[in-house]
């Protein structure tokens, strides 16, 4: 019993965020547009700019998605929980589609795991290219997607967007949905 008990403590300590992580959060820039300096959210699986509330479980206010590279994979941030990294599914299905693994999703067939970066210019990148946002999504936000295919998923008007990575020095723990 207490060899099970020590397991899961150590179990549930090495799952969080390692330690020394530099935790940031990305702001789109896109000139003259509506996703001109709009957050990056993360809710329902999905990443979104201009959504209202992300109903992320936070130990704070946050509303959003804070993430940190852990070599080429890119995770979003939580203290305790167990890590939900982020996959791009370029596949002709995914179409450049950006979700989130959670505790009830598996990894799409063609998911990829590995792959992202920060640029000189302090840009998230995913095998060196930039992301694109199209309109009209939940609560009036754009979806985020990987830049590989033009209007994803049958969307219209979507725009090119620059990711730039903002430090986040005091992070808030949450565990999106």
């Amino acid at each position: 019993m207490k060899f099970t008990t020590v397991s899961l403590a150590l179990a549930g300590t090495t799952l969080a965020a390692p330690p020394n992580t530099q935790a940031f959060d990305i702001m789109a820039l896109r000139s003259a547009s509506p996703i001109h300096f709009a957050a990056l959210s993360a809710s329902r699986g999905s990443f979104f700019l201009n959504l209202p509330k992300q109903n992320a479980q936070c130990k704070g206010d946050n509303n959003r998605a804070t993430l940190y590279l852990q070599g080429s994979k890119l995770f979003l941030y939580s203290d305790e929980a167990k890590p939900q990294q982020v996959f791009v599914d370029r596949s002709g299905m995914g179409q450049g589609k950006i979700g989130y693994l959670t505790d009830v999703a598996t990894l799409p067939r063609y998911g990829e795991l590995e792959g992202w970066s920060i640029t000189g210019d302090g840009n998230l990148v995913f095998h060196g290219k930039i992301l694109q946002a199209c309109p009209n999504s939940i609560d009036g936000a754009w979806s985020v997607w990987a830049g590989e295919v033009v209007n994803p998923a049958g969307n219209k008007g979507c725009l090119g967007f620059s990711p730039r990575k903002l430090p986040n020095d005091k992070p808030v723990s949450c565990v999106y949905n």
